[in-house]
């Protein structure tokens, strides 16, 4: 037996836990999460390339965010980047088609809403809010690297600016671009294979290092607790 977070667990389970490691891909929500929970840079590189930009400057990221609701449903945010403008940015991880579904998807624009408009604001200031589903499939079936998701006033064609963004971003896109590099990457299990040093960095680290591998391993500890709670949680 081994202690972990100072809970005992078997040989076995670590055994296991190190096998999982080995295969886990940023496309995996349980490797995205804590790879990027404080990876300031990971995330600015992240949403750089996919807002194809380069001056997004992100002051603060956090994963596993959890809004809560006294009376509605409450929810897990994979991730969640704030910027020097202020401007939240959720990014889910979805390898299953159905978890990117479309209501969904407004479902967290509204709770990102819900929890940054402050009793006694004015909705002016609401901030601008990105959520961005990173899929595994071709979700939209168009061939499209990016499907940006925007209003319009239906009447004059013109946007309707309301400064709520939603994103889907189609991993299996395989272009010699940024967006497809980065996907690229996203896909990979072995740093070595990867394009992006950053990125590649980081895995490395959890997935090689000694302190690294234990902190994956610690965190994966965390989230079978955490998973276990959520299911207690939703039985009630």
């Amino acid at each position: 037996t081994i202690y972990m977070n100072d809970n005992l667990i078997s040989e076995k389970e670590h055994e296991e836990d190190l096998k999982r490691i080995s295969i886990l891909r940023y496309i995996d929500d349980d490797f995205m999460s804590i790879c990027f929970d404080g990876f300031i840079e990971g995330a600015e590189l992240v949403l750089n390339t996919i807002l194809d930009r380069s001056d997004l400057s992100v002051i603060s990221v956090n994963t596993q965010v959890h809004i809560s609701s006294f009376d509605n449903r409450s929810i897990w945010l994979d991730v969640l980047a704030v910027d020097k403008d202020r401007r939240l940015y959720n990014i889910e991880i979805q390898r299953s088609d159905a978890g990117a579904n479309f209501k969904r998807a407004r479902y967290h624009s509204s709770a990102l809403d819900s929890k940054y408009l402050l009793k006694g604001m004015d909705f002016s200031e609401l901030p601008e809010t990105f959520v961005i589903f990173i899929t595994e499939n071709d979700i939209w079936g168009a061939g499209k690297a990016l499907y940006p998701i925007d209003r319009i006033n239906a009447a004059t064609g013109h946007a309707f600016d309301d400064r709520q963004h939603i994103l889907y971003v189609n991993a299996s896109y395989s272009g010699e671009d940024p967006l497809g590099i980065l996907m690229h990457d996203f896909l990979c299990s072995d740093p070595d294979d990867m394009k992006t040093p950053l990125l590649a960095e980081k895995a490395r680290y959890l997935k090689t290092d000694p302190k690294g591998v234990e902190l994956m391993c610690k965190a994966m500890e965390d989230l079978r607790e955490e998973s276990i709670k959520r299911g207690e949680e939703a039985a009630l």
